[in-house]
């Protein structure tokens, strides 16, 4: 097969699994912004999970990419396996002892209500617990089984908290007397029912995936170990930047906005944020087929070409998604954020969007340093989005709120793409066709401006905009599309 058709067919099917955790988001969005009608327990929500996103990078401390490096450069697959599982397994469950005996602390160090510091425990670890077995799935070419587990998951979590959230208070405040649902209904549960839902789908996963902890030979060899640290702990520093880059900026807004509407203010922003969710989720989608593909054919005849190709092709949908959602924000926020009060915040969606295309841009051109063993350099380009993300919205959240977050983003994002590639140009050049690219995201941005800024988000001159650029996609590159996508 045709590798750059077994990339987009692996990436669907990725896209499909990986991308739909995350598509709970748009799942449940209409949920909670009715369930929080006060868009401070929304904001509430949104900061426990950012502090779960930055524990759960810590927990898996790169080991993600690590295992995918190791798996294809050693002999001795099954070694890498079993020393990868065991280092998860150890961290992991010393985490959840260390949970146990400092739950207090932690709970002040985050901000976070002590009586959520288990839930929250319990996530993390059963999270951490499965990184090994997928990323096994992933190398050894198991999309479907993948896709499958993941999609399990998903069904199990969202029906739990449509039963906790919808049905069980209806269950409880509809029955007669002291019976099996009212003593299991709790008034203000919301939160803790989330946790709880999103606790027994991962277990569920968790418990699916057990027997590959048994189907290895249990060894651990600790010169193998001290190698894939030594890759990992660079993968770690960038995962902790790039979560900082994600997710801080809703920290920071509720530890910097004055404490009667920061909770509030995060809510709005957190809800209409999820907007960009479809440039996140395609991004993530193309990258979970992209880096297993990136290393099989690092040893092939002129793989930078291929490369090239593909990021050209990641900017071509890229910029097709970005302005699709650009046009149709409003009727999104009417269907996915029920609450008016949220969608004051509107305004940051484009800045989110176009600060997501960037990530997605720059995980393509970080092949780089992936391929050639120095990791250090996105560590080093991780931090740096860092600091742009920090020194902006610590400098400008006291008088620009939510904005100086989105466009934190932005900036952040826009500097670590920019930085890579002119790191990759000389460690390691791949011919990129910057005048495609140039022309397709140009364009895109400048209908998208139009579209939200100068015709005030009208669905026709959206539309035309869009019809448009689908015209001119298709005059230029439908006969390459068409035989990529198009089925055998």
């Amino acid at each position: 097969m045709n590798p750059l058709r077994k990339l987009f067919n692996q990436t669907l099917i990725y896209g499909v699994a990986t991308v739909l955790p995350r598509v709970i988001s748009f799942f449940l969005l209409p949920l909670f912004t009715g369930v929080f009608q006060n868009a401070a327990g929304y904001g509430q929500y949104t900061n426990i999970y950012a502090w779960i996103a930055i524990f759960n990078v810590i927990l898996a401390y790169g080991m993600e990419t690590t295992f995918f490096r190791f798996y294809n450069k050693e002999s001795e697959k099954q070694n890498v396996v079993a020393t990868a599982l065991v280092s998860l397994l150890v961290s992991s469950l010393g985490f959840l002892v260390l949970s146990w005996l400092t739950g207090d602390s932690l709970a002040a160090f985050t901000n976070i209500n002590p009586d959520f510091i288990q839930f929250t425990a319990y996530i993390l670890v059963l999270d951490a617990l499965v990184i090994v077995p997928f990323a096994f799935l992933r190398a050894t070419e198991k999309p479907m089984t993948y896709g499958v587990l993941k999609v399990l998951n998903v069904v199990v979590n969202v029906g739990l908290n449509l039963f906790f959230l919808l049905l069980l208070p209806k269950l409880a405040t509809g029955s007669e007397g002291n019976n099996f649902w009212s003593s299991m209904y709790k008034e203000g549960w919301e939160i803790q029912y989330i946790f709880i839902s999103n606790i027994i789908a991962s277990a569920f996963t968790f418990l699916v995936l057990l027997p590959y902890y048994f189907k290895v030979k249990w060894t651990f060899d600790i010169t193998l170990w001290r190698k894939m640290m030594k890759y990992a702990m660079p993968v770690l520093v960038a995962g902790i930047a790039f979560t900082i880059n994600e997710v801080f900026d809703k920290i920071l807004l509720t530890e910097l906005l004055p404490p009667d509407v920061a909770e509030e203010e995060v809510g709005k922003y957190a809800a209409c944020y999820k907007l960009a969710l479809f440039m996140t989720l395609f991004g993530t989608a193309f990258r979970m087929g992209v880096e297993p593909f990136f290393f099989s054919h690092a040893e092939t005849e002129n793989p930078q070409k291929t490369y090239a190709q593909i990021t050209n092709y990641f900017v071509i949908l890229g910029s097709l998604i970005l302005l699709t959602v650009v046009v149709f924000a409003e009727v999104l926020a009417s269907l996915l954020i029920r609450n008016p009060v949220y969608w004051e915040a509107l305004p940051v969606v484009p800045i989110i969007l176009l600060g997501s295309f960037c990530l997605g841009i720059y995980h393509n051109l970080s092949v780089w340093y992936k391929i050639t063993d120095k990791t250090r350099y996105g560590a080093f380009i991780s931090l740096i989005g860092a600091l742009v993300t920090l020194a902006i919205n610590f400098i400008f959240i006291e008088k620009y709120g939510y904005m100086a977050s989105a466009w934190a983003t932005l900036a952040a994002y826009a500097t670590m793409m920019t930085m890579s590639y002119y790191l990759g140009k000389k460690h390691y050049p791949v011919p990129y066709n910057l005048r495609k690219i140039a022309f397709y995201s140009g364009l895109a941005l400048l209908f998208s401006g139009l579209s939200f800024y100068v015709f005030n988000r009208n669905l026709i001159a959206g539309g035309i905009l869009l019809l448009l650029f689908l015209g001119m996609l298709y005059k230029l590159e439908g006969e390459t599309l068409t035989k990529i996508f198009r089925p055998r």
